[in-house]
């Protein structure tokens, strides 16, 4: 074993115990929900997300105020021994999306996931309220973390919380759905586990920040990183381990899958950036980049075509769910830096933080506008959809927007993105990244002016809404979508705000 230096690289910030809150808020609201009769446990939901959303805006005014990451150790003990909860930019931006997803996921639910009127009970809406608030406890804790094992322990909460939103139907088809999503997660848990194991015998912690401090490291740092980045890939569904991800998130319920394709996924993709960018010795760092940029670009090509060939609204939807995560792995090479650029200083650094988060917004909006036409016509088939424009007005322009983003068309956040992707690419001498790039917003356009066509078709039979929708329920998905074209206005050069709290996190301190 070689040990690091027990030197205090934590130092607690005043502002620490928003974060705290941040993962412990949602915590209260599930035991309150456990303590209350069911018939509270929307109400005790919408409480405790108004109370995240203002922390998450609290965290992200606290780091613009002080212009340096916020940090908080866990009882006063500092690693290796305690925790500690750290937010720079990129955290902060992550727990602020996943505040506005999950505020506008639970506004959309409330009436489709309110209790019986006349016995105000029901297993089904009480559970998702509770898994609900467990799966937002969860990313945050992935978001703050320091510490890889309790990075685990956050991951495995998230899993055992996001696999039964998948078959809350208590259909066949989402049960075996459910379970195989359960054995990926599991499968990567356990090469994650292992990995942490090889590290913490090798250098007696487990903190990123210590971590960080080794210049090269030996066969057992490259071997528990190659495990644990696997690992994380299970989980993120990147191709070629994405089989779990269509089935899961198309049959799971709209609110549900607005959740699993905005949010869970990108819980893993958030640590494979730390461990490649934080922990990883440079020329390891370069070879790893490489092969999660060749699996990104396969998995945008590949996952856009079999999205073309779907029949179902939802599935296409869950596809191009791989499709774009794809480009969130291409930045690895693109934001490589240099000795005097820094990976976060570049402009694929915030090409990419744009991408994950108007990929979040613009899927999330998606799935919602997927979940009320089906709601309204009883199935999600496209080619018996002709007409649904006329009928669902709101629905069918918040499909499109959200369309916008992720065909990269201006004035939409992915357009920004992918610009910015582009221009790196060009510019870093990958032109088949650049190829890469092109050809899925080619492919994306494809897909979404399939359903765009079914939308403003005139069928010869006028298609007739089986139930009424509120209206309400409609502008949810149209928020979300107009949220992912607002981030379009970004200007087109690295982003400030996802540079703080990351200078210094690697020193220069051999092991």
């Amino acid at each position: 074993m070689t040990p690091l230096a027990p030197a205090s690289v934590h130092l607690a910030t005043p502002g620490g115990y928003l974060l705290v809150l941040a993962v412990t808020l949602p915590v209260l609201g599930v035991l309150a929900m456990l303590i209350l009769a069911p018939r509270h446990a929307r109400q005790v939901a919408l409480v405790t997300v108004a109370a995240g959303l203002v922390t998450a805006i609290a965290i992200v005014a606290e780091l613009i105020r002080t212009g340096s990451a916020l940090t908080y150790v866990v009882g006063g003990w500092q690693p290796p021994l305690g925790i500690a909860l750290r937010a720079d930019g990129l955290s902060a931006t992550m727990i602020a999306m996943t505040a506005v997803v999950l505020t506008a996921t639970c506004l959309f639910a409330r009436d489709l996931y309110a209790l019986a009127p006349k016995t105000q009970d029901g297993r089904a809406p009480t559970t998702f309220w509770g898994l609900l608030l467990a799966t937002w406890s969860a990313l945050n804790a992935v978001f703050v973390g320091e510490d890889l094992f309790n990075l685990y322990v956050a991951l495995e909460l998230l899993t055992f919380a996001a696999v039964p939103l998948v078959c809350l139907d208590g259909r066949a088809e989402t049960v075996a759905a459910a379970l195989r999503y359960l054995m990926f997660a599991l499968l990567g848990s356990l090469l994650y586990l292992l990995g942490t194991g090889l590290l913490y015998g090798s250098y007696g912690t487990l903190d990123i920040q210590m971590l960080s401090r080794l210049n090269e490291g030996g066969p057992a740092l490259s071997v528990a990183l190659a495990l644990m980045i696997v690992g994380l890939l299970a989980k993120a569904a990147l191709f070629p381990l994405h089989l779990w991800l269509p089935p899961a998130h198309a049959g799971a319920p709209a609110a549900a899958s607005a959740v699993l394709s905005a949010l869970v996924i990108k819980a893993p993709v958030f640590l494979i950036l730390r461990l490649v960018l934080d922990i990883a010795p440079p020329q390891a760092a370069i070879l790893a980049g490489q092969i999660l940029a060749v699996l990104g670009a396969s998995s945008i090509l590949f996952c856009s075509v079999m999205a073309l060939r779907q029949a179902r609204l939802k599935l296409m939807i869950a596809y191009s769910t791989v499709a774009q995560i794809g480009y969130l792995f291409i930045v690895f090479p693109l934001a490589a830096g240099n000795e005097a650029q820094a990976p976060w200083e570049t402009i694929a650094w915030t090409g990419g933080a744009l991408q994950l988060v108007s990929h979040a917004f613009a899927k999330a909006a998606m799935f919602l506008a997927a979940g009320v036409i089906a709601e309204a016509f009883g199935h999600d088939r496209i080619a018996d959809l002709g007409g649904f424009g006329r009928v669902l007005p709101i629905s069918a322009a918040a499909f499109g927007l959200a369309g916008l983003s992720l065909m990269g068309i201006p004035p939409s956040g992915g357009f920004i993105a992918k610009c910015l992707l582009l221009t790196a690419a060009v510019l870093n001498g990958h032109p088949w990244l650049a190829a890469t790039i092109l050809a899925g917003g080619l492919l994306a356009a494809g897909y979404v002016f399939r359903v765009v066509d079914r939308a403003l078709a005139t069928p010869a039979i006028a298609l007739v809404a089986q139930k009424p929708i509120p209206r309400r329920l409609e502008l949810v998905a149209l928020v979300l979508a107009v949220a992912a074209v607002l981030l379009g206005f970004v200007p087109l050069e690295p982003f400030g705000f996802l540079q703080l709290g990351r200078s210094g996190v690697i020193a220069t301190v051999a092991p």
